[in-house]
């Protein structure tokens, strides 16, 4: 009914082409326009100018000889200003978009390992934007933006991936749980010998009052009563600590049973020995 009215209607983000006797003649903005059909004026067609994207998928190969799908994101349109261009000079502007991508991904990838095409992406989508750009704007065409969305290499190829990241962090967790064993028992072992100095310590300050209380004894008792030796004091703290000893041990209800000569001579054999031991640490002082 618009044609027959010489009136067409061209919808918002849309250009109409118009022809004149098959020639092109103007392209027609959003609105309504005057088509005079009997002087040969006709419309050819539509071109959308809104944004447009083509996810292209790729197969190539890696420089370490390992096959991946390179999945490509292109966002496109038309230009309003070189419609004419958009419109006449590309037959399938998908198809055309697809071969360039193909040409660029599979010129840039096989120059990188595989990890490296993971991390250089953004890389690889400029070098396909530019490629892109200078191409499609003489058919009036812009990219707009590009992007690789992914990068699939074999099923095999991830799970071997994923299995030597497994082992590399199991190998990192090991070292770390030798390194605080190691830690642990550096620990251990400065607290054993500190311990041990310090019982040590404790032994030397022990028999030092020990000596320090058996001299004190001998010098007050000799003041105290005159005419007895040394020897004779030192026989009888000793003879009196060996029975305080031995009323403790019976005394006790949990203690073990220790046995050891008793005797007299045995007495002054035992006395004999602390004595000597005594005097001879006392000598070295």
């Amino acid at each position: 009914m618009g044609n027959l009215c010489c009136c067409v209607q061209v919808d918002q983000s849309t250009v109409a082409i118009k022809e004149r006797f098959g020639k092109f003649d103007e392209v027609l903005d959003p609105g309504c326009h005057c088509l005079p059909w009997i002087f040969g004026s006709q419309l050819s067609g539509h071109l959308s100018l809104r944004l447009q994207q083509l996810d292209v998928r790729c197969e190539t190969k890696t420089k370490d000889n390992v096959f991946v799908n390179v999945v490509a994101s292109i966002q496109y349109r038309a230009l309003a200003d070189k419609a004419s261009d958009a419109f006449y000079k590309l037959s399938n502007t998908r198809t055309q978009i697809q071969a360039y991508v193909f040409d660029v991904i599979r010129a840039s990838v096989p120059k990188l390992d595989l990890d490296d095409a993971f991390e250089q992406k953004n890389e690889i989508a400029k070098a396909v934007e530019d490629e892109l750009e200078k191409a499609m704007s003489t058919y009036g065409y812009e990219i707009v933006q590009t992007l690789i969305v992914d990068i699939e290499p074999d099923e095999h190829v991830k799970r071997a991936m994923n299995e030597i990241n497994a082992a590399a962090r199991l190998r990192v967790a090991a070292n770390e749980k030798a390194e605080a064993e190691k830690i642990l028992q550096i620990k251990r072992s400065e607290g054993d010998a500190e311990a041990k100095y310090l019982a040590g310590l404790g032994i030397a300050s022990q028999r030092q009052a020990i000596v320090d209380g058996l001299r004190d004894s001998v010098l007050g008792f000799s003041e105290n009563v005159p005419g007895t030796t040394a020897k004779d004091i030192m026989d009888m703290v000793l003879v009196t600590q060996y029975f305080d000893t031995m009323k403790e041990i019976g005394a006790a209800s949990k203690s073990s049973a220790v046995f050891i000569p008793h005797g007299p001579g045995a007495i002054r054999d035992v006395a004999s020995q602390i004595r000597d031991g005594l005097l001879q640490a006392s000598a070295h002082q």
